[in-house]
Formats: structure tokens, sequence, C-alpha cells
């Protein structure tokens, strides 16, 4: 099940900041051993395939990067015009929001996310009928070189499966199976007991 352009297999550089990662092939690889118990990343096998969205390449819209806004929203051109993007079926800790405190991890997921969607052609697929959110962001899965960024970012642990507001949606079973594999191994926001909560995330950083 999945698409495979140009997939890559990422690895934890800890020269970098905490709970980063970096691109070290182009081989694909696959959530498909339970071997990985380090803090950020991925499994690290370059003998595994990488189980990726079932997405129709033909169901992505070409975009150009604009800037990377947090760990859950970038802006972008489209049609010609600036627009910020938010990330359908994904939520990661806040550190930009006015009258809030930075979250633990919410930098790490910021430089993953600026991370993965400069790494890249980056593409976005829209769910029919739900375009835009409250705000008037565009709402979309995000792609680089064909790979889903929402799928990396709960794979890695910096991000939690959220605002289900009008189901069916096309990827919610296999986001909620990430979901549940980096709870599992209790990376990144998952290592902190009681930190995720229903309505998002629950502390600051000191």
């Amino acid at each position: 099940m999945g698409i495979h352009a140009k997939t890559n297999d990422w690895r934890c550089d800890h020269r970098s900041i905490d709970a980063a990662c970096v691109s070290s092939s182009t081989k694909p690889y696959t959530r498909k051993s339970s071997r990985s118990t380090d803090r950020c990343c991925a499994p690290q096998s370059r003998d595994v395939i990488q189980k990726n969205v079932d997405s129709n390449p033909s169901d992505q819209v070409p975009v150009s990067l604009v800037e990377t806004i947090d760990g859950d929203t970038l802006k972008v051109k489209y049609n010609r015009k600036t627009e910020a993007v938010g990330y359908l079926l994904v939520d990661t800790p806040e550190s930009k929001k006015p009258g809030m405190c930075v979250q633990p991890y919410a930098k790490e997921a910021y430089f993953r996310n600026k991370q993965l969607l400069e790494g890249g052609k980056v593409t976005i697929e829209f769910e029919k009928g739900r375009m835009r959110d409250s705000y008037g962001r565009l709402l979309a899965y995000v792609y680089v070189d064909g790979k889903s960024v929402q799928e990396t970012l709960l794979q890695e642990g910096f991000a939690r499966v959220a605002y289900i507001m009008y189901p069916p949606y096309k990827y919610l079973r296999l986001f909620k199976e990430e979901e549940n594999q980096a709870k599992k191994r209790k990376v990144n926001v998952w290592s902190r007991p009681n930190y995720v909560i229903d309505r998002g995330f629950e502390g600051c950083e000191p």
C-alpha cells in the first residue's frame, strides 16, 4: 500500500538540534521493525520499504514553498497567491500562538517540518469539500517528492491526530496507525506522561 516516488530514508543526527533527523539515502524504508527506540526517528533499516499514504499523484497540486510557519503550518504560492496551509488531521505543539507559552517539542516539530519541506518538491492534496478552515487557511495533505509530511511527523512522534471535524477522511485510518506506533515506542511527545491530551498538549517549556 503506498506510493514510492523519490521516498527517503531518514536517520537521526544528534549533532543538530535535539530530535532532528536528516536524509541519508534515496532508498525507501518502512515502519516494519519495532527495534527503533531512538527518541526522534522512524526505523533506520535500509533493507525495508516505507509504507506511505496511498495517494494518486494526479490528486496532488504542485506549489512553491514560501515559509515554514510551525510544526503543522506553512505558506506556499498557490494559484499565484501566497496562502497559509494547515495540515489536515495533524496537530503539533505550539510555539508561536499569541498568548500561549512555548510547549515541549514545539521547536523540534518546527525544525523537523522545515527540514522536510526544504528537502524537495512540495505538493498538496485537498479533501473534497474541505479546502479551508475557519481562519481562511487552506487545509491539505502535504507531500515532499511524493512522501507524506504528515505521516512522517506522526511516525516520529512530533504530532498527534486531531481535528476530525467532518469524517470520513481519506487517510485517517493510516494516520491513526502511525500515531499508535509512535505511542508504543514512546517517542518525542509520547515520551512525557499525560502530555498529549484530547484538546492538544498540556505543559510549557521551563
